[in-house]
């Protein structure tokens, strides 16, 4: 293990990082707000801590799994602290714990927030919000990797480090293409979303915003009341649209854009995730609708809004979902734990691993009527071998006993039980509004310190897929 190459690599995380704080800097001297000084500062701070690794520690042409993995951890570890620094220098609501969590919430994608007024926050601070989800949605490592040559397997090591292995096992291409894949459509998207928002109404500066957080499925937005600010149909339409394409594997899309067979067409994991989506939104209008809640085309337009904003774990809102029927909310806590794609920007179980499990169950079955048959569980015409489905049952068995974990030392801090239950499962899973004390258009702010300890670690768990931050616990066991 050497130090001082996982330091130096890390320094390149604080660069690029101090590029997003200066940016913010910019837009507060634009605008002549309270944001100058904690955002040059904080850009400051990151390029020093940045720029000196770079100085005086060689690159190295090789870098082993373990240092590897270490940097990915690390960083995205460190770079939350970092995005702690402007919070607290410019004060507000933001104690260090808040800060934290507002700065776990948004590199994360979690899009969880403490702030009972956002409106309040100077504008560069608001974009600096907006921005770590962006930076963090395709991954640290993987906007940072765009600018390193691509030295011996430097850069193989870290993006096996950074992928779920589900979305490593999805992508056809080699590491190269890979970058070139995820580059092209998360910046594509970004750009196609911002212009499509300022056409149907909004400001070039919330369109940015929004979209930054729609195509990382954050869910940060610039106004206290969500996407229910506007109250504009196009709107709702186009961010549903976005959300429910930043859900899907980004080298599908990529596919399917370039004309290529293998596209989202083909897929049975994007036809899941489809049918399911469409088959929640119906069942959560037809409940709104018998219940008197909106119109038919009402309740259709805010369940489809809310359905795909929690099952892409983006967590925007058009409408008080917390208000809803407890067969629509509960609908809706589904959707929070199962959510979309590997390989997209959200987070969650995942269909895939819902998918094999399925599959597993149906196989199950069909043992129990056929014991000497052998039966391959096969995704998208691939053999899924047996390894890989015992890793995704356990990775699902253990994603919700963590929620029930974190549930229940909520609880005992005196948080009532829908809302432990429906923050612990949106932090886990990257989603960001829960409901009663933490509904979509509230806020994590009444919940205890040391309750959002506790979601700040869901969320980094969540993110990194569980195993990455268990594995340093067990560090000693590496040797």
């Amino acid at each position: 293990m050497r130090p001082h190459i996982i330091i130096r690599y890390i320094g390149l995380i604080f660069l690029f990082n101090s590029l997003f704080l200066f940016i913010s800097f910019l837009i507060s001297l634009l605008y002549k707000d309270s944001g100058i000084f904690p955002l040059l500062y904080s850009s400051i701070v990151a390029f020093l801590f940045g720029i000196f690794p770079l100085i005086y520690v060689p690159p190295a042409k090789e870098i082993s799994s373990r240092e590897g993995f270490l940097i990915v951890v690390l960083s995205w570890l460190l770079t939350c602290l970092l995005g702690v620094i402007p919070y607290v220098i410019w004060g507000g609501e933001f104690t260090f714990t808040n800060a934290w969590f507002e700065s776990v919430s948004g590199f994360t994608t979690t899009g969880s927030t403490i702030l009972s007024d956002i409106e309040i926050l100077p504008k560069g601070l608001l974009f600096w919000r907006s921005a770590t989800h962006w930076i963090g949605g395709i991954g640290i490592i993987i906007f940072a990797l765009v600018v390193l040559p691509n030295i011996g397997h430097v850069r193989a090591v870290l993006i096996k480090n950074e992928f779920s292995p589900l979305a490593q096992h999805s992508f056809i291409q080699n590491t190269k293409q890979v970058f070139r894949v995820l580059v092209i459509v998360y910046l594509g998207l970004t750009l196609l979303e911002t212009i499509a928002l300022r056409i149907a109404g909004m400001s070039f500066f919330d369109a940015i915003n929004h979209s930054f957080a729609t195509i990382a499925t954050g869910g940060f937005s610039t106004k206290n009341l969500s996407i229910a600010y506007y109250d504009n149909v196009a709107i709702d339409i186009i961010v549903i649209v976005f959300m429910f394409l930043s859900g899907i594997h980004f080298g599908l899309l990529f596919y399917t854009f370039t004309g290529s067979k293998y596209n989202i067409f083909k897929s049975g994991v994007v036809k899941f995730y489809f049918f399911s989506t469409l088959a929640g939104i119906l069942f959560v209008a037809l409940n709104l609708y018998l219940n008197n809640f909106y119109s038919f085309p009402g309740s259709l337009r805010y369940a489809a809004f809310q359905v795909v904003s929690l099952s892409t774990t983006t967590g925007f809102a058009n409408a008080n979902s917390t208000i809803w029927p407890s067969f629509a909310i509960m609908l809706l806590i589904y959707f929070t734990l199962q959510c979309a794609c590997a390989g997209s920007t959200a987070g969650g179980i995942k269909v895939d691993r819902v998918l094999i499990l399925l599959k597993a169950l149906k196989i199950q079955i069909q043992r129990f009527h056929h014991p000497n048959a052998v039966i391959v569980l096969k995704v998208d015409n691939k053999s899924v071998n047996p390894e890989a489905v015992n890793n995704a049952i356990m990775y699902i068995v253990l994603y919700i006993l963590i929620v029930f974990l974190s549930a229940l030392l909520l609880t005992a801090m005196g948080v009532d039980s829908l809302s432990a239950f429906s923050g612990s499962a949106a932090t886990m899973g990257n989603v960001g509004p829960g409901f009663n004390l933490v509904y979509s258009l509230g806020n994590f702010g009444t919940i205890p310190d040391a309750g959002k300890w506790i979601l700040s670690a869901n969320m980094l768990l969540g993110r990194l897929e569980i195993y990455a931050l268990f594995s340093l616990i067990y560090y000693r066991s590496w040797r």
